[in-house]
């Protein structure tokens, strides 16, 4: 078997892609080595599989190239936070996870959201979660995934709501000032809270909403969020759709599976790759 194994050296787990190939080797398959700024090389490999090695946000490129090419992805974990293995039951441990990319033969079809045409695995999430990331990535190297937690309550405690508008499938779903704004696909952030909700093979996008409120009450939201069980607290608004806008007051920004950007169109694509879940 041929793997292109795609290396995000700058992801927070550390990686090293000469060793991973060599250890890649090691279970009898080919591998090819590239960057993942120099991905895209990786389709004139004529490989069998691709294999992805880096965090959360580098998963959503291997995922759409996987999904261009229609060979399966593997998954070898190694950001910080990791939520996209965690919520597909996914190996993080090194050996464990490089065994499944070169061995693995059960594959799951999964959706890919797209925000503005960059794919997403997990959530597109508005409000506190892009100053909470800004916060966290300062101790990440120190904390690992509990960076995040402190980057959420710095955020917690100093950020203001954001004004948001939300529709779905072109309908008003809400319009007003906002902790949060989460539309997920897996419906995993944080380095541990999820959306339980969403369903990443239904081929449709679910958003929950945290209206502003007092910042006592966000101790309860938070906790609802780690627990996954967030849109069942009274006054969360939820709703389900192909297609999302989020429109947001200028100079508010999106995390991206950890990645910050701008608001805009969000859509998703269902069973748009395969992934690689067991031996």
């Amino acid at each position: 078997m041929r793997l292109a194994l795609i290396a995000n050296e700058a992801s927070g787990g550390g990686v090293s892609p000469e060793v991973l190939a060599r250890d890649l080797r090691r279970h009898g398959v080919e591998v090819t080595v590239h960057s993942i700024a120099d991905r895209a090389a990786a389709e004139r490999d004529d490989a069998d599989r691709i294999v992805i090695a880096g965090g959360d946000g580098s998963v959503g490129l291997g995922a759409d190239l996987a999904g261009r090419l229609g060979v399966p992805l593997a998954v070898i974990a190694a950001g910080t936070a990791n939520d996209f293995a965690r919520a597909h039951d996914l190996p993080t441990e090194r050996e464990e996870s490089i065994e499944l990319a070169a061995r693995g033969t059960r594959t799951r079809s999964l959706e890919l959201g797209r925000l503005g045409g960059r794919p997403f695995v997990n959530v597109a999430s508005a409000g506190l979660a892009p100053i909470a990331a800004r916060h966290a990535q300062a101790h990440k190297q120190l904390l690992g995934p509990l960076a995040y937690l402190v980057g959420a309550a710095r955020a917690g405690l100093t950020a203001s709501p954001v004004r948001c508008a939300v529709h779905a499938d072109g309908q008003p779903v809400y319009a007003g000032e906002a902790w949060q704004v989460i539309v997920s696909v897996s419906g995993a952030f944080g380095g541990g809270s999820s959306v339980d909700e969403a369903d990443p093979g239904d081929g449709r996008l679910h958003v929950t909403v945290v209206p502003a409120g007092s910042r006592l009450g966000l101790v309860r939201r938070a906790a609802g969020m780690r627990r996954g069980d967030i849109a069942d607290q009274p006054g969360v608004v939820d709703a389900e759709g192909a297609e999302m806008d989020l429109q947001l007051e200028d100079g508010a920004e999106v995390n991206l599976d950890g990645e910050v950007c701008g608001p805009g169109h969000i859509t998703v694509q269902r069973a748009a790759f395969s992934l690689v879940v067991g031996l």
